[in-house]
């Protein structure tokens, strides 16, 4: 059975910083494709950042410059580091894994492409709250 956990969340000011870790057991998180979402009351869950098993990191518009997703082989852990938070920036967020991967010639990639596509993701945590203060 997978799990998928967060933790990390807390609360802050504004212009301060969280990194959120998200982890898994039953799977190899560091070699699958990972998603961060967040989640707003009253809004629709959104993607924020994703990675490749190869390392190869993308962001939503709104994040880019602030967040920074990375993850440590070795730990099997994937980190989403929050710098530069705003209030619009509260929200539950969300780690998501097990994605189908299509293998050719030694390249496995993806499906679908699009890391901020939430039915891409199998696996999901039950998150982690982030509040930002003004």
């Amino acid at each position: 059975q997978v799990q998928v956990v967060e933790s990390g969340g807390g609360s802050v000011q504004a212009g301060g910083s969280l990194r959120l870790s998200c982890a898994a057991s039953g799977v190899t998180i560091s070699s699958n494709c990972v998603g961060w979402f967040r989640q707003a009351p009253g809004k629709e869950r959104e993607g924020v950042a994703g990675i490749d098993p190869d390392g190869t990191p993308r962001y939503a518009d709104f994040v880019k410059g602030r967040f920074t997703i990375s993850k440590d082989n070795a730990k099997d852990i994937v980190y989403l580091q929050m710098n530069s938070l705003n209030p619009e920036d509260t929200a539950m967020f969300y780690c998501a894994t097990g994605v189908v991967r299509l293998c050719s010639g030694g390249i496995c990639r993806c499906q679908p492409p699009d890391p901020f596509r939430a039915d891409r993701y199998e696996y999901w945590g039950q998150g982690t709250q982030v509040t930002v203060s003004s």
